[in-house]
C-alpha cells in the first residue's frame, strides 16, 4: 500500500496546475523514452529480416545482444544410455538349417503271397517285432491237398521209371544174341529219361506246394514297429494284394530327409571329403528343443530343378524314440568350425557408406567409431576378422543416438564386468 506522501507526490506530477518549470523538465525524459523505442521497433524489423533471409545469422545477432549471463550458460554433454557386449573369442560353428521330415530307415507292406483264408493275426497294433516273429497266417488246408496229390504223383512216376529201367536191363542182356534191334534198345533208354524228367517235374511240383504252405504262415521280414492291422481275420485275401495287411517300419536307426539349397552343395561334398562325417541335429517345428543328434548319410544324386535344393539323408540311432515316421523336423547340419573367431553379436555391426564399423566402448565412457572387417556369421553372432580383439566393449543397443566420441552410460551387471576387462586390457596394451 502506498503511504499518503506518496499519493500526494504523485497527484502533484499529474496536477495540470503544476508550475510550467516543472512540466519542461519532463519533457526530454520522455523523448528518450520515445527515442528508445523507435530503436528497439527498427531493431526488432532488422532481426526478423535477417532471419527470413538468413536464420543462421539472426541467431549470431541474438547473440551479440543477448545478456552476457545468459551466454555464460554452457549446455552439458548429453549421456546416451546403450547396452554393450564384450567381444569374445570361441569357436564359431556354420550350420546349414534345412526342412525336412522323419522317414523310416526301413519300411515294409506286409502282403500275403498266396491266396486264401486269413484265420489268424498274430499280433498287436503297435506292437515291436522281431525279424522271423509270426504275424499272420492262412488257412493251409488247401495247399496240404495239393501236397498229397503231388505225392502221390512223384510215386506214380518213380514206378514208372522202375518198369522202364527193368525193361531196358533186358533189352541189354537180349542185344548180345542178337534178340532184340538196337532200336528197341534206344527207344526203352529214352523212355527211361522221360520218366526221369516225369520225377523232376513232380519233385518240383512238391516244392512248390510246399512252399505255398510255407507262405501261408507270413512273419515278419526286419525288426521294427508293425503299424495298425488293416485286414481283419476271416476275410479272404489275395496274393500281392495292393492294400497289404499291415506296415513294419524300421524305427531303429531312423532316417531323416531334408533339403538345403543348390549353391551349398559344393561346401558339404568338401566338408565331407575333408571329415567323413558331419554331424546333424533335429529340432522340432519352432527350432527351440533339440530331438536327437546323427550324422549325414547321403546326398541326393539331382537337384530339385522346381525349387532350386537338393535333398540330403540323414541317420539318427533314435533309442530314445524322440523321433516318429513323417514326423516334421528343422534339420542342423554342421559344415564347418572357426577355430578362435572374435566373436560379437550382430546388433553391433553397422554399415556405413564407406565401410561397415562398430561403436566400441573407451575407458573414459565415451564411443569410438571403428572400422572392422567382418567374416562368417551364424545365427545372431558375426565373427570379426579384423580391427577388434576380444574383451573390448562394442555397442549394440541405443546406437541411432551416437557418433563419434559421445558420451554413454552402459547399462547392465555383464557390461560392467566386461568393461573391467576392457580397463585390463587397455593397461596391458600400454604397458
Amino acid at each position: 500500500m502506498l503511504s499518503d506522501q506518496s499519493i500526494a507526490e504523485r497527484a502533484q506530477k499529474t496536477d495540470p496546475r503544476r508550475p510550467d518549470d516543472q512540466r519542461d523538465s519532463d519533457r526530454p525524459r520522455r523523448r528518450r523514452s520515445w527515442w528508445a523505442t523507435v530503436v528497439w521497433l527498427v531493431a526488432a524489423a532488422a532481426l526478423g529480416t535477417a532471419y527470413y533471409r538468413d536464420p543462421g545469422m539472426a541467431e549470431r545477432a541474438i547473440e551479440l545482444i543477448r545478456p552476457r549471463a545468459v551466454q555464460a550458460k554452457a549446455v552439458p554433454p548429453r549421456i546416451v544410455p546403450v547396452t554393450a557386449s564384450a567381444a569374445r573369442q570361441a569357436d564359431l560353428e556354420l550350420f546349414l538349417n534345412g526342412l525336412g521330415s522323419v522317414v523310416a530307415y526301413n519300411s515294409v507292406t506286409i502282403r500275403s503271397r498266396v491266396e486264401g483264408q486269413l484265420i489268424k493275426v498274430a499280433f498287436k497294433e503297435g506292437q515291436t517285432v522281431e525279424e522271423g516273429d509270426l504275424l499272420a497266417e492262412i488257412d493251409p488246408r488247401p495247399y496240404e491237398v495239393q501236397l498229397t496229390q503231388a505225392d502221390g504223383q512223384l510215386a506214380r512216376s518213380e514206378a514208372v521209371l522202375r518198369a522202364a529201367e527193368l525193361d531196358l536191363d533186358r533189352y541189354e542182356s537180349l542185344s548180345s544174341l542178337k534178340q532184340i534191334t538196337e532200336q528197341q534198345i534206344d527207344s526203352q533208354r529214352a523212355l527211361v529219361r522221360q520218366c526221369e524228367a516225369a520225377i523232376k517235374i513232380d519233385r518240383g511240383v512238391i516244392d512248390n506246394v510246399r512252399l505255398q504252405l510255407d507262405y501261408c504262415r507270413i512273419t515278419a521280414p526286419i525288426n521294427g514297429r508293425i503299424g495298425l492291422r488293416l485286414v481283419d481275420a476271416g476275410n479272404i485275401v489275395r496274393a500281392n494284394d495292393s492294400v497289404g495287411l499291415a506296415v513294419i517300419a524300421q524305427l531303429h536307426p531312423i532316417a531323416v530327409v531334408f533339403t538345403i539349397p543348390q549353391d551349398e552343395i559344393v561346401r558339404v561334398q568338401q566338408a565331407l571329403a575333408v571329415g567323413g562325417k558331419l554331424p546333424v541335429d533335429a529340432y522340432n517345428r519352432d527350432f527351440k528343443t533339440k530331438l536327437a543328434t546323427g550324422t549325414l548319410l547321403a546326398i541326393d544324386n539331382q537337384v530339385d530343378s522346381s525349387t532350386g535344393t537338393v535333398k540330403l539323408k540323414a541317420v539318427f540311432p533314435n533309442q530314445d524314440n524322440t523321433l516318429f515316421p513323417n514326423q516334421f523336423v528343422n534339420a542342423r547340419l554342421l559344415v564347418e568350425t572357426v577355430r578362435g573367431a572374435t566373436v560379437i553379436p550382430m546388433a553391433a555391426v553397422q554399415h556405413g557408406p564407406k565401410s561397415t564399423f562398430v561403436y566400441v566402448v573407451q575407458p573414459d565412457s565415451t564411443v569410438e567409431s571403428r572400422s572392422v572387417i567382418t567374416g562368417p556369421t551364424q545365427g545372431d553372432q558375426v565373427a570379426i576378422v579384423s580391427g577388434l580383439v576380444p574383451n573390448e566393449l562394442v555397442v549394440i543397443t541405443g546406437i541411432d543416438k551416437l557418433n563419434n566420441k559421445a558420451k554413454v552410460a552402459v547399462r547392465g551387471g555383464p557390461a560392467k564386468d566386461a568393461a573391467k576387462e576392457v580397463d585390463k586390457t587397455v593397461g596391458k596394451t600400454a604397458g
